[in-house]
């Protein structure tokens, strides 16, 4: 009974340290709705966007970027990563002047392949642009969103402006999962941290980063990150050590790729989890007893009663109030908050799984290849 009080106590502890010490993260204040002042002069922007068997989605990706209302020059390279299912020729149908498309060259040793393409795309786009826009190829943009991320970029003078796509929330896998997900991204890499330049902590989201091309050569360029599994937030970590970044939530960046079954979103999961934890299995032991110590003790105490009981209802309300500007954000009932504790368990799964398949040789599963293995 001592022992499940002292437990209780300590999740009570840590969840009031994550409400109040944790760069207040879970208000979900980063936004990039602010208005921002737009500069005198619009700098020339490539978007660059890597792409390995999209044929099914890339058209609305690039029909959006093509849509800008963007007032400086800009064009968009799609750099083709060995897709087998016609990538290429899709995109190649939309012609329009400001469009290119690259055949990637098979990526060599040491490289992720979508790194190496980001690196070619980058190497083409050469010194005429001054930003350089890396955007996935299942991510949908409004037509303001390049104006705004270069006014914020200009007005802030960061050297990354790095949006976190609005992932699809409507199958019930997605409502159950998928809030939970960025909700635990910003507790990682807390926005507010990330945005001042005081703190250490970096981060960024892959599907939409603005970057000054100057600053990023400053910062060793895309070869400095080659092997990175997450990539982006080994960019963020580059880029802040030369220059202030901004990070934030967006709704002007979309994600395209649904997922509709839990199984989906434990793919996704899994491929870059235990990365995350460099791969270290003392560090997977202590994420996945944290985690119990987190969700699941909290709810084990009020099947015990007592204090263990009163610390545990503490703790869930906590959980459940923190997790609510994030449910709100993506337009989803209160009362998945309450569900946090088994949402929890299931990216505790996740993770676990994701150390598995690293060490069947399988880490970093994407687009039939294992990036883990690719990249080392």
């Amino acid at each position: 009974m001592i022992a499940a009080v002292l437990l209780t106590f300590i999740s009570l502890l840590i969840w009031l340290v994550l409400l109040f010490g944790r760069g207040w993260f879970w208000l979900c204040r980063e936004r990039d709705s602010a208005e921002v002042a737009m500069p005198s002069h619009w700098p020339s922007v490539t978007a660059v966007v890597p792409a390995r068997n999209e044929a099914d989605g890339i058209a609305e990706c690039v029909r959006s970027l093509l849509a800008q209302d963007y007032p400086g020059p800009f064009k968009v390279i799609v750099v083709d990563d060995q897709s087998e299912d016609g990538t290429s020729e899709v995109v190649k149908a939309l012609g329009d002047a400001r469009l290119e498309v690259l055949s990637g060259a098979p990526h060599p040793k040491g490289w992720t392949g979508k790194l190496f393409a980001v690196s070619q795309g980058v190497a083409k786009a050469g010194s005429e642009a001054e930003y350089l826009w890396l955007t996935d190829a299942d991510i949908a943009h409004t037509p303001d969103n390049l104006r705004n991320l270069v006014a914020r970029a200009e007005a802030g003078k960061y050297v990354l402006v790095s949006l976190m796509a609005k992932l699809n929330c409507t199958s019930f896998a997605e409502r159950f999962l998928i809030p939970a997900f960025v909700f635990f991204f910003d507790m990682l890499y807390p926005f507010g941290w990330v945005n001042n330049v005081k703190r250490k902590t970096a981060g960024a989201a892959g599907g939409c980063m603005l970057i000054k091309r100057t600053a990023l050569e400053q910062a060793g360029g895309i070869e400095s990150i080659r092997a990175e599994i997450i990539d982006d937030c080994a960019m963020g970590r580059r880029m802040k050590s030369v220059g202030p970044i901004w990070l934030g939530l967006t709704n002007r960046a979309l994600s395209l790729r649904p997922y509709p079954k839990i199984e989906d979103i434990r793919g996704m999961v899994a491929r870059s989890a235990y990365a995350q934890l460099q791969y270290s299995p003392l560090l997977l032991l202590g994420t996945v007893i944290g985690m119990a110590l987190l969700y699941i003790l909290p709810l084990a105490g009020l099947f015990i009663g007592g204090l263990a009981a009163l610390f545990g209802a503490l703790a869930w309300a906590a959980m459940t109030i923190a997790f609510q500007p994030m449910l709100h954000f993506y337009g989803r009932s209160p009362f998945w908050g309450l569900a946090l504790p088994v949402i929890g368990v299931f990216y505790a799964g996740f993770t676990i799984d994701s150390a598995v398949q690293h060490w069947r040789g399988r880490g970093g599963m994407w687009k039939g290849r294992a990036q883990a293995q690719a990249g080392s």
